[in-house]
């Protein structure tokens, strides 16, 4: 199962007036909530709701129509919220609420304007919701939860959600990690652990057990993900429900990450559960359908490690990183050559020559998984034997140890570096990638592993960078647009001797007629790519005048594209301006260049 079946896009056009008026939805609106009808309507009934729920809602597998058929009549502001109340209000009643929330989120209209109106339900509402996340079956309802607890932690700024947000990525959420960890990290700051201990003397012993359920939120739900991920087997049909909430998941976990307020704290959490690791050894990232998870995926470990201090929300050069990184790989060394003689070799060698994933794999996959337990026991990565049974979500097999250990202490590779090795100009690989840069007809109803523009950032660096990377993705979908227009105008056909046959013509896009590279020059201090590739490119300029002024008029530094074509389709073959460009061109490659 493809990506696209997973997120279908919707092109059809919007319901017709007459469609609207006959809908049984707008029948029941004028019935109990239409604003126009509001001198007949009949009383609250909770099996309006209920019916709603089941048959349009779910009936309909959470079809965008429906909902905007909801959305169109008001469902939320007039019906729903108005009749929520604490403690009485129905599962249904619940999800409805969270459906029409998420739906206004994604035609981008005010989403929090009801709750504020009626602000004194909310709390039972948001606890309501919160216990659903972990105890609903059904996977497209997890969906939904999960994109509106999304929707509620990007909120922050609505002084009604912060209040129950905050809640649940406090100090107090350490309560999940386990206690080897829990004081390793309070001991590197002790402001922290005051802290600590006045959260645990304030606790009545009334309260106690509610306060420990939110404080272990994340935690779980986090888990609860864990083994829904496992479970995907490597081969196999996998539902598209199952891979949306993956997906969706990872969502949430980056946009946590990518908060100032709520990654302090979250953060360690989100490491002493190796979710990143155990993602990365999970089936679905090297499955077909599971390029959108893995491309999320690396979005969540580069904010996962972000250069930032959790503690002071400070940024860190280059200089921090490095030295955090030697302190890590030492820490390592030394519980290598206290407790294991077979690692001498390790212990006593210099941080630069062990420091690689290859030099990690070849001193620590030799090693029993007895031994690789206890070098993560020592630093605090899994629990001792003696606590198994109380922190029971840890995996100890030896995949997943030796992966823990090298994935924590492999030399990273800096903000700067990646940014000096990314390509000037887009490849093939970026230009017609769907889950970076969509269509025109990409609707919100799945996600995209696009950086988003919050009303905060992490650094001054994280914002530019969010930039770069969101500016340079709106030139490729115009370098697309450009090449797709050129290429099918060409009418690359396969003639009978196997070549390339063009069978129309492009005002700016000519056939190469001899290319030779002239000249490679040698990467310079620090880079490991050619400083310049020089080459001669002929082209026969058999156009009309005007056309060839045109060319004759490119001048130095005026950027180029060289694509390389291989068509498959017989001569004569038309092109169809709906199905996937890249089958039909027989598109290659494309690099950019200048004059």
């Amino acid at each position: 199962m493809t990506n696209s079946s997973i997120t279908q896009k919707s092109k059809g056009p919007a319901p017709t007036v007459d469609q609207i008026n006959a809908d049984r939805i707008t029948q029941l609106a004028n019935q109990y909530w239409a604003p126009h009808t509001k001198q007949n309507h009949l009383p609250f009934d909770r099996n309006v709701v209920t019916d709603i729920y089941i048959k349009e809602i779910c009936g309909s597998k959470f079809a965008i129509r429906r909902t905007m058929m909801l959305e169109f009549s008001q469902y939320l502001e007039n019906y729903l919220w108005p009749n929520y109340v604490t403690g009485l209000a129905s599962h249904e009643h619940m999800m409805s609420i969270v459906v029409m929330l998420n739906e206004k989120f994604r035609e981008r209209v005010p989403a929090w304007e009801a709750f504020k109106k009626r602000p004194e339900n909310f709390p039972g509402f948001f606890q309501q919701m919160l216990e659903a996340c972990l105890g609903v079956a059904s996977l497209r309802e997890k969906t939904a939860l999960i994109v509106f607890l999304n929707h509620a932690f990007n909120s922050m700024e609505v002084e009604l959600i912060r209040e129950q947000v905050k809640r649940l990525v406090s100090l107090s959420m350490w309560v999940s990690l386990q206690e080897g960890r829990r004081e390793q990290e309070l001991k590197k700051a002790p402001k922290w652990r005051k802290f600590w201990m006045k959260i645990n003397k304030r606790d009545s012993p009334e309260t106690k057990q509610k306060l420990e359920w939110e404080r272990k939120f994340l935690h779980r739900l986090m888990l609860n993900f864990i083994d829904t991920l496992e479970a995907i087997p490597s081969k196999g049909e996998v539902s598209g429900e199952t891979i949306q909430y993956c997906e969706r998941f990872l969502e949430l976990m980056i946009d946590l990450e990518a908060l100032l307020p709520t990654r302090r704290f979250f953060n360690t959490v989100l490491d002493d559960c190796h979710l990143v690791v155990r993602c990365y050894l999970a089936a679905l990232p090297h499955r077909d359908d599971g390029n959108l998870f893995a491309q999320l995926l690396d979005v969540l470990k580069f904010y996962s490690r972000f250069e930032i201090s959790d503690e002071t929300g400070d940024p860190l050069t280059d200089h921090d990183m490095t030295q955090i990184h030697y302190n890590s790989i030492t820490s390592l060394q030394k519980a290598a050559f206290a407790k294991f003689p077979d690692l001498r070799s390790f212990s006593l060698a210099n941080v630069a020559s062990v420091d690689t994933r290859e030099a990690l794999m070849k001193h620590f996959s030799s090693l029993s998984e007895d031994k690789l337990r206890a070098i993560a026991t020592y630093l605090n990565l899994v629990p001792p034997t003696d606590k198994m049974e109380q922190e029971n979500w840890f995996r100890f097999d030896s995949q997943f140890l030796l992966e823990l250990l090298i994935s924590r202490h492999e030399r990273r590779t800096s903000q700067l570096e990646e940014l000096n090795s990314m390509p000037l100009y887009p490849t093939e690989e970026i230009i017609w990638n769907e889950n970076i840069v969509p269509t025109e007809y990409f609707s919100g109803e799945g996600c995209l592993a696009l950086p988003k523009l919050n009303l905060q950032f992490l650094t001054l660096h994280d914002y530019l960078l969010r930039n770069l990377n969101l500016f340079r993705l709106e030139s490729t979908y115009e370098i697309r647009q450009d090449i797709e227009d050129a290429i099918s105008r060409l009418s690359p056909w396969k003639a009978e001797d196997g070549n390339a046959f063009f069978g129309g013509w492009a005002r700016m896009a000519q056939p190469i007629t001899n290319f030779a590279v002239v000249e490679v020059a040698k990467p310079n201090i620090g880079e490991k790519k050619p400083s310049r590739v020089r080459a001669d490119v002929t082209v026969n300029l058999n156009v009309r005048s005007e056309i060839k002024v045109e060319w004759e008029n490119l001048r130095k530094h005026d950027v180029c594209f060289l694509i390389t074509v291989r068509p498959t389709l017989p001569i004569g073959t038309k092109f169809d301006a709906r199905g996937p460009f890249l089958a039909q061109s027989g598109l290659l490659c494309v690099r950019g260049c200048e004059m």
